[in-house]
């Protein structure tokens, strides 16, 4: 498996796979091709289907500014290595330089078709999660030791960051309001919950209220192209933050264990990416937000210190409980239903935590096997719910 790193990247919204993965696939392509003075780059599959509305062209043009760029959206039904196509070619005066096919797989990564993954990229010798438990167990470690004792000496610096970062966006979230970009007309909600207060509210409604409204806020950051991070991708990335933050204040958790759980979450995405996937184009909404769900539940259970099996109950009733969750982005965007999906699995995941706390004695189900059917449920989803905007809420939706 890669480094956790790949799990969390910090950027612009509202697509890690339609925006930042293009956007990275852009700049390496014009760093080997600097001669150049004209770059093509022709859209496939999703990344053309519903590029617009994530904003592609924007991405694209502003990573390769100043060169003049041409996008041409193909939305031809042909076979592809995967869903996220693009082919870039660059030229000089009239003569092609150079043409490079990448795919977008999610979580804002790229690959380039025909090219080798080095074998420097492999931090992780265990590829699931049964591997790494039976590994902490005989060495009586935790999970996020275990992620520490294979990362570099700058991960627990890298963290940090990532956690400044996301407790930010979801300050800045909270202090918006106003509609958002794209033409849905979708008003900022975050603030208008965090400030519901009623002097009869329970705790239990007051701690539902607070952790959407933290969902809200970094998800709708996301969808105005704020700064945010992937966990495990831009439209996935509110669930994470939202739990860890309220827990920090709820419970007063130190930093140094806000960082412990990340590690755990970066390991359960990294499991979910290595042998299935993330992206909403190739597997649905179950691999973007059911992963985040399994991600948060998995550091809340880190957070309290249960022990590997409880935290293996808790992240594998998250993605179970999401198989066959389509992908379908009303007019391409990343707001409905995605928005609220983040602050639905937020709560999930706590109630996934309660779960694993009572019941992880009695479980049937390995994590494993759970990822293996999501990717395979992904694999047997019509293409339409696998963001193309071609079915379910994007194809009836009429506002």
């Amino acid at each position: 498996m890669q480094s956790v790193r790949s799990i969390f990247k910090t950027g612009i919204g509202p697509s890690s796979s339609h925006t930042m993965g293009p956007a990275f696939a852009a700049e390496r392509f014009l760093k080997e091709n600097p001669e150049a003075d004209k770059i093509t780059v022709e859209l496939f599959g999703s990344l053309s289907k519903t590029g617009k509305g994530h904003g592609i062209d924007r991405a694209l043009k502003e990573a390769l500014k100043p060169i003049e760029t041409e996008i041409v959206f193909n939305d031809s039904d042909i076979q592809l290595e995967h869903p996220n196509t693009m082919d870039f070619r660059a030229y000089k005066g009239n003569k092609l330089l150079s043409k490079a096919t990448f795919l977008s797989v999610g979580g804002g990564e790229i690959r380039a078709v025909g090219e080798n993954p080095s074998s420097e990229a492999e931090f992780y010798k265990e590829q699931s999660f049964s591997e790494i438990a039976e590994i902490c167990k005989e060495r009586g470690i935790r999970l996020s030791d275990y992620v520490f004792e294979h990362e570099d000496s700058d991960f627990r610096h890298f963290l940090n960051n990532v956690w400044q970062t996301m407790s930010a966006s979801i300050r800045e979230g909270l202090t918006h309001r106003g509609v958002l970009p794209g033409g849905l007309n979708v008003e900022r909600k975050a603030q208008y919950l965090f400030n519901q207060k009623h002097i009869d509210e329970s705790p239990q409604t007051r701690e539902n209220r607070i952790v959407c409204a933290y969902a809200f806020a970094v998800s709708e950051q996301n969808a105005d192209c704020g700064v945010i991070v992937t966990a495990p991708t831009c439209g996935a990335s509110g669930v994470l933050p939202a739990v860890l933050k309220y827990m920090e204040e709820k419970n007063a958790f130190k930093t140094e264990d806000i960082i412990r759980a990340l590690a755990v979450a970066g390991l359960i995405g990294n499991i979910v990416k290595t042998n299935a996937s993330i992206s909403g184009a190739e597997c649905g909404c179950q691999a973007e937000i059911g992963t985040a769900c399994s991600m948060a539940a998995a550091a809340l259970a880190e957070l309290y210190s249960m022990g590997i099996d409880q935290i293996e109950y808790a992240a594998e009733i998250s993605l179970e409980h999401h198989l066959g969750l389509t992908c379908d982005p009303v007019c391409g965007l990343v707001q409905i239903p995605c928005i609220e999906r983040n602050a639905v699995a937020a709560m999930r995941a706590i109630n996934a935590l309660s779960l694993a706390n009572f019941l992880s004695d009695s479980r049937r189900i390995s994590f494993d096997m759970v990822v293996k059917t999501m990717y395979q449920t992904g694999l047997d989803l019509s293409k339409i719910y696998r963001e193309t905007s071609e079915g379910g809420l994007a194809k009836l939706y009429r506002g």
